[in-house]
């Protein structure tokens, strides 16, 4: 080449680079200083760091379906509209991964999610609705009226924010209100770097939280029959399989999931863990939920795949009548504790006296396990954690309120006595 080519080439060359240049420079910096999700996936950057300073989240990420499928660190990692940014090296991240993060691909699931239980109720239920908008108040309300337009359950004032901060909320913060408008974090159930459908089906999973004497589903599903199974085969199960493919072969045995959300073989699938639900058990007396008809069809055709249809109607049957008898014998303690605050013999405060514990005790947690024990096939919840101990603490409360009555009685008697030996002083 002549020495007049090889100037030409070069003029040309330094004039396209400094035209690019001068149209980079007018693009926005985010544009221009961050890393795309395609180079982060070609050069492996988050890798580079998080495998010398937190390395079991990069091993977790690549056994997740995310990455198999080519989801990227940045892409779940980058922040959505309503949420705070950060720098970090050279990536502009979210300071706080929400549900708004996951719901960019997922959201049918989430908008499931909002009308569950698991979401603004969860939170609502200790902390009070102040740490919702007026909106999620109100969308809420139309599918758990009072649930969250509602005072903080009152036995937390008394245990203080220490119990409360590291106790209920690791829990009910399952629907937690984030600051980027929206509700709840995935990761309770998926976990964060893995994002597994195989843990969001394993029972102990929902175990971490609807456990112990006042929702004891866990202990009652490795009792019963399900749970036994279960344990005996659960290697045999493909728990990994995708969603909408679920079939009796993948999970011959029901989860927690299988019975309140899984589209079992072409069933319909949901993140609404009441669509299938007929009665209020939680509560002191249980009534029948509004959408009560189609969410015991919706169970049933679950069972279905198991049972035949007079086994789950005679299953019903027994259910429903545990709820009846259940609700008798807290109707009967919610008497006594009443004709004592007639009588003045409480005070108006709630909690600060015993004989409130054991009627806390007997619908909150007796008469909740023993409904949850006959719904889900653990006998023994039902008798001697549920009925035995429902009667034990009726025989309590009426010892406590006849020593109430006692007392103010003991008490006039002194008072009668005193006034006349004060009269004579004067």
């Amino acid at each position: 080449m002549s020495f007049r080519g090889v100037f030409i080439s070069v003029v040309l060359s330094t004039a396209l680079i400094v035209g690019a240049f001068m149209i980079n420079a007018q693009r926005p910096r985010r544009e221009t200083m961050q890393p795309t999700a395609a180079l982060v996936r070609a050069t492996g950057k988050c890798a580079e760091c998080h495998r010398r300073e937190t390395s079991a989240v990069v091993h977790e990420f690549e056994m997740s379906r995310h990455n198999a499928t080519g989801v990227n660190c940045l892409e779940c990692h980058r922040n959505t509209e309503g949420q705070e940014s950060m720098e970090h090296r050279g990536f502009t991240i979210t300071k706080q991964v929400t549900s708004a993060n996951c719901k960019q691909c997922h959201e049918t699931e989430y908008q499931q999610f909002l009308r569950s239980r698991h979401a603004a109720p969860a939170w609502a239920s200790v902390a009070g609705p102040g740490d919702f908008s007026k909106e999620q108040i109100a969308f809420s309300e139309q599918f758990h009226k009072g649930a969250v337009d509602r005072k903080p359950m009152a036995i937390t004032a008394n245990e203080g924010p220490v119990a409360v901060n590291t106790g209920c909320m690791k829990c009910h913060d399952v629907g937690k209100p984030n600051k980027d408008g929206s509700i709840g974090n995935c990761t309770s159930c998926h976990a964060r770097h893995v994002a597994s459908v195989e843990l969001a089906r394993t029972p102990e999973t929902c175990g971490q939280c609807h456990m112990g004497p006042d929702h004891s589903q866990i202990e009652i599903y490795h009792e019963s029959k399900h749970g036994v199974l279960f344990n005996a085969q659960k290697v045999h199960m493909n728990l990994n399989a995708r969603p909408k493919e679920l079939t009796t072969k993948d999970m011959p045995v029901p989860t927690c999931a299988t019975c309140h959300m899984s589209g079992l073989e072409g069933q319909k699938l949901s993140h609404d863990v009441t669509e299938r639900l007929s009665y209020w058990l939680f509560a002191p007396t249980s009534e029948k939920r509004p959408t009560y008809q189609q969410g015991q069809i919706n169970m049933k055709e679950t069972c279905l795949k198991c049972h035949t249809t007079p086994r789950i109607d005679k299953f019903y049957k027994e259910a429903e009548s545990v709820v009846g008898s259940t609700n008798t014998l807290v109707k009967q303690a919610n008497e006594i504790i009443q004709k004592l605050r007639d009588e003045k013999l409480l005070t108006p405060d709630p909690y600060d006296e015993p004989i409130e514990f054991v009627h806390f005790d007997l619908w909150h947690y007796f008469g909740r396990t023993a409904k949850h024990g006959a719904f889900m096939g653990g006998a023994d919840f039902v008798q001697w954690h549920g009925f035995y101990e429902l009667n034990v603490k009726i025989a309590e409360l009426k010892k406590q309120a006849e020593e109430l009555r006692t007392a103010k009685r003991e008490k006039g008697k002194e008072e009668g006595r005193a006034k006349p030996a004060s009269r004579r002083s004067e």
